[in-house]
């Protein structure tokens, strides 16, 4: 069915990507926070998913009900033109609260982990008139499952509390936190080591 369908997005999937992913996290705490006026996130998002369409590991499943933006091993989630593009675009759009996002990203960054090529989950999101359906953890597995036939690992970070048992179910294992300047909101860092049964070996 259509509905179920996964798919790799392409650049043309850029507006209803943008769309899709604004909804979706429209009640996240974390960027909630972040961005107090919603309407300022929608932007950040088209910039951050406009980058990632360079390496074709964005996916959509059935017609914009979710979608997840993945940074392959060894790729940049931002070219170095766009990350020299990240302060003024914040300070445009949020205006002082810009230098305790650019604190918050900076933190993203310095848990990051390093020395081992790994696929990173971005930004998971599903649609609000679809949630309740385990659509976001059915695209989710479709794509560890392409990930487990390169025998690679898998990295995220989960903006809310609620989403952590979701992904220990995937086989993502809390690595630590990190908290925004303020420490009102926690972010927790998952892993998930590869997973070496595949088609091949069955």
């Amino acid at each position: 069915m259509d509905q179920e369908r996964v798919r790799r997005a392409t650049n043309a999937d850029l507006d209803q990507l943008t769309a899709l992913l604004w909804l979706a996290f429209a009640d996240d705490p974390l960027w909630s926070w972040a961005f107090p006026d919603r309407e300022k996130l929608q932007p950040w998002w088209r910039f951050l998913i406009g980058s990632a369409l360079r390496h074709r590991w964005v996916w959509v499943l059935g017609d914009y009900a979710a979608a997840s933006v993945w940074i392959p091993p060894d790729c940049d989630e931002l070219s170095r033109k766009e990350e020299d593009q990240v302060e003024g675009l914040l300070e445009d759009l949020i205006g002082s609260r810009a230098s305790e996002v650019m604190q918050l990203l900076e933190r993203f960054e310095a848990c990051h982990p390093r020395g081992k090529p790994h696929y990173y989950l971005s930004i998971l999101g599903i649609h609000p008139a679809h949630r309740g359906r385990g659509l976001g953890m059915r695209l989710v597995a479709q794509n560890l499952s392409l990930i487990d036939a390169e025998r690679m690992p898998a990295y995220l970070e989960s903006s809310s509390p609620a989403n952590d048992q979701r992904y220990a179910s995937a086989g993502f294992k809390r690595l630590g936190q990190f908290s925004t300047p303020d420490g009102s909101h926690a972010v927790s860092t998952m892993w998930r080591p590869p997973r070496l049964e595949s088609a091949e070996d069955t």
